[in-house]
């Protein structure tokens, strides 16, 4: 799967659980659940030891892609990329992860809070890039902002997004998906709640769901060639 399908599928997606896991053992049931409520796509966090493990577990899924969160370093980004994520994102722009994820050629997402940051980013070949977090930088204001002088960005919001402001961040031509993680409660996945899960994906994606929403490719080069710098 090339950098520039995997971007398809998150737009596809719009929504993509950002997911804590305490326990690879819930990796299994709780993409069962997400995908019964109409997502096929996840990143897991590397904020606990068990998630590469929980990666590791549904990687070579043919109806779901997973990717590595919160990944801060190139040796994680290895690590990732060894469990069998399909994409990564950091909560800042490191490029020595950029340029690991590319090396590696898997698609990768950076946080940006900038126009310094974004500019940065299009300099390493990127097209696409997280802002994080979101609704404390400014959210669409600041999404208006970096759209004006960077009209080819896409952006991934993420960090403190609602259900009830999702909506108004995936209508922004901008934006090509959102980070949730209220879909995906830490404490719900512990439990082995994930008839819960299924149900709030459920909500989440008919509140969501809008004809107007077409695919926008992205015109830059990382994402077609991973590699590009």
């Amino acid at each position: 799967m090339t950098s520039s399908d995997v971007y398809t599928v998150l737009r596809r997606c719009s929504i993509v659980p950002v997911i804590v896991i305490d326990s690879e053992d819930s990796a299994e049931p709780l993409a069962d659940a997400l995908l019964a409520g109409g997502i096929g796509c996840a990143e897991i966090t590397f904020r606990t030891a068990a998630g590469q493990r929980a990666i590791r577990r549904i990687a070579d899924r043919d109806d779901f892609v997973v990717g590595a969160g919160t990944v801060v370093n190139a040796d994680q980004v290895d690590r990732a990329v060894e469990a069998g994520a399909r994409f990564v994102v950091s909560p800042g722009l490191g490029l020595d992860v950029v340029e690991r994820a590319q090396q590696h050629g898997v698609a990768v997402f950076p946080g940006v809070a900038s126009a310094t940051e974004v500019q940065a980013a299009i300099g390493a070949g990127l097209s696409a890039v997280k802002l994080f977090p979101a609704e404390q930088l400014g959210g669409l204001a600041l999404i208006n902002a970096l759209a004006g002088p960077f009209p080819d960005m896409r952006f991934f919001p993420s960090g403190g997004i609602r259900p009830e402001t999702a909506r108004d961040y995936l209508d922004h031509p901008a934006v090509f998906a959102v980070g949730a993680s209220w879909i995906v409660p830490r404490a719900d996945i512990a439990a082995g709640r994930f008839d819960r899960v299924e149900k709030l994906t459920r909500a989440a994606v008919t509140a969501m769901a809008s004809p107007a929403r077409l695919p926008r490719t992205p015109h830059a080069a990382q994402q077609e060639t991973p590699d590009a710098r």
